[in-house]
């Protein structure tokens, strides 16, 4: 009689978690959100520091890391940048704004960092 009533137990929680995740997920979107309107001001630090809360809500949440990559380009952090494309990539692949992102970081990133005479 133990294994239904950990079982009911076990599905309570599930239910419980689900709402959970979806207010993680629309406060990792509402970070995202005025992450962008204070970069949009020239506050890229600050920016930064939403992208970051909203990835740490959501670590699931693509947008975030994209904005993520766009911020420590801004900031020079490059490294950075490409760990946190490479993160909303494997997030979600068949996103095109977050694969043309990438991309033109790569090219920019690359040609720039190219050694001399190569």
């Amino acid at each position: 009689m133990r294994v239904p009533a950990i079982l009911g137990a076990l599905l309570l929680v599930a239910a419980a978690a689900a709402p959970l995740a979806a207010d993680e997920r629309e406060d990792a979107k509402n970070q995202v959100e005025f992450g962008i309107k204070v970069a949009q001001l020239g506050l890229w630090r600050e920016a930064l520091s939403h992208w970051e809360r909203a990835a740490k809500l959501d670590p699931t949440y693509a947008p975030a890391y994209n904005n993520l990559a766009i911020g420590y380009e801004q900031q020079g952090e490059f490294e950075k940048a490409r760990v946190a494309y490479e993160k909303a990539l494997q997030l979600n692949p068949n996103n095109a704004y977050i694969k043309q992102n990438y991309e033109l970081f790569k090219e920019i990133n690359d040609r720039t960092n190219k050694p001399d005479g190569a």
